[in-house]
């Protein structure tokens, strides 16, 4: 079996200019960067999520265009497969679990935005699924959130959802670490 690297939604509206810019998204697309490197040198699969919005009222991540589109950061590679979704959860109506089981895939290092969404969803379905699962938490960006009248600041959030995922579905850790896994 495998380790793959799971790129979830890396797309041009998180990043400064975008429509819903994620705080930290530069940063999130150096690490993706490295871990897509890494992962490549070794011929280990990388799978790519891209989320189009289709549902009514969608303001970002729409279908055909530019924000929509993934960032050069992280750009596929011939070969690589590109999974379209349109939940926060990747398995939800998609391929993505025949693709990794297809690949052999057992062990999932997942990276991308937004912590407190997609990455969330998509590690706990992973997990539920039988796969392995390992978080660059420095390869992840999350946004602020308002409840019960408050908010709660993006690092906060990022925090939370972390140590979250951490405590039972997943391994947390840096990109430089989950570079070194074999």
């Amino acid at each position: 079996m495998a380790t793959g690297l799971l790129v979830i939604d890396v797309q041009n509206d998180y990043f400064p200019g975008g429509r819903m810019e994620v705080p930290g998204s530069p940063a999130v697309a150096e690490r993706t960067a490295e871990l897509l490197r890494a992962f490549r040198e070794a011929g280990r699969p990388v799978v790519h999520l891209q989320h189009v919005s289709t549902r009514p009222g969608a303001t970002f991540l729409l279908p055909d265009t530019p924000g929509g589109e993934i960032h050069p950061s992280a750009a596929p590679r011939a070969g690589e497969i590109v999974v379209q979704k349109h939940f926060p959860n990747g398995f939800r109506e998609t391929p993505l679990l025949d693709v990794l089981r297809t690949k052999g895939v057992d062990r999932l290092a997942i990276c991308g935005m937004m912590t407190q969404m997609c990455v969330d969803a998509t590690a706990r379905a992973a997990f539920d699924l039988g796969f392995r699962c390992d978080v660059a938490g420095d390869a992840c960006a999350a946004r602020p959130v308002s409840f019960a009248g408050r908010t709660i600041d993006a690092a906060d959030v990022q925090a939370a959802f972390l140590a979250a995922l951490g405590s039972f579905y997943a391994k947390v850790a840096t990109a430089a670490e989950l570079i070194s896994i074999r």
